[in-house]
């Protein structure tokens, strides 16, 4: 084995003391490792207390029927299944729904962010026409609406009732995400701006090559918003689709699912009798909220990380 020469001595006897005077200073004393072990506690009872649910409506969708009917299952599955999940991808009603919330969600979204992003970065130019004016005339309507019966009235009055545009329009001009997209804007150095100018670009080609890939972390965050927003959103069914069953949304049908299972629970406490395939609506319930659950549960890890950065350097300046 060779010989360490002086210089790797040297180096050896530096990273030594080095840790020696490391392990000194971080030292923890007794409060220090109370205080931790109690700090560790708390979170994890707190991400129990978050996860739990999910965990114990999973549990539910893939244990056996019977056993669920009964409620027998509370941590742990019995007599595991997934024909659950197989009866729901059979299911014509459930599909069609899945399919119109999906396709909300992503033409809404996409239709929402590109919006945001062109009038954010529209009303940061000076030299838009009336642009303070434009500005506050969107930002007026966060505070005030005319309320639910007049926006019914007006959409039937546009011809929106059973009709899949309903679920983009309304939706596409969002003044908070616009406030986010310009605040982000204008934290953008100016110069960037002013030297494609001078080369001769224009302002779509401004907004396409230098803006918005600037704004991939505010543009994610609207994103997440937007399609966490269309995704849970069933009022606009409710009020809009009741003569149109193909247009229901995931959520409508989980909300129909709730209310029959609350009347089958009515009909028990009087003692009617009731066909036992009926009580499996409530097994229907359990797998259908799971489902809905599940698409943003797995979208968000990817964009977390543009969230996180987006929504501090976009935020709203006093």
């Amino acid at each position: 084995m060779a010989k360490m020469t002086e210089l790797e001595k040297q180096n050896a006897r530096l990273e030594k003391q080095y840790y020696k005077t490391h392990k000194r200073i971080y030292k923890l004393s007794g409060g220090d490792i109370a205080f931790n072990i109690i700090n560790y506690l708390f979170f994890a009872l707190f991400a129990f207390t978050c996860i739990f649910p999910f965990y114990y409506l999973f549990i539910q969708t893939i244990s056996g029927r019977e056993l669920v009917t009964k409620g027998a299952i509370n941590f742990i599955p019995r007599a595991i299944q997934f024909k659950n999940y197989t009866d729901i991808l059979n299911n014509e009603p459930i599909l069609t729904a899945f399919g119109v919330s999906v396709a909300r969600t992503l033409i809404g979204t996409t239709l929402s962010v590109l919006a945001s992003g062109l009038i954010g970065y529209l009303v940061t130019q000076e030299r838009m026409w009336h642009r303070k004016f434009w500005y506050r005339f969107m930002i007026i309507t966060m505070y005030f609406n005319a309320g639910m019966i007049p926006w019914v009235m007006n959409m039937r009055l546009l011809g929106l009732t059973g009709n899949f545009l309903a679920y983009i329009i309304p939706g596409i001009v969002a003044p908070y995400n616009i406030i986010l997209v310009k605040t982000y804007i204008e934290s953008i150095p100016g110069e960037l701006e002013e030297s494609a100018f001078i080369d001769g670009a224009g302002y779509m080609t401004v907004f396409r090559k230098i803006i918005w890939p600037l704004c991939k972390p505010i543009l994610a965050t609207i994103a997440i918003f937007g399609a966490v927003g269309h995704w849970n959103s069933f009022t606009d069914s409710l009020m809009l689709m009741n003569d149109t069953p193909k247009l229901y949304t995931l959520q409508h049908l989980l909300y129909n699912y709730l209310n029959q299972s609350a009347a089958l629970q009515a009909a028990m406490q009087n003692g009617q009798a009731i066909p036992t395939e009926q009580l499996n609506s409530t097994i229907v319930q359990y797998t259908v909220s799971m489902v809905t659950v599940i698409p943003i549960l797995l979208v968000y890890p990817f964009l977390q990380r543009y969230f996180e950065k987006g929504i501090m350097l976009g935020a709203v300046k006093g």
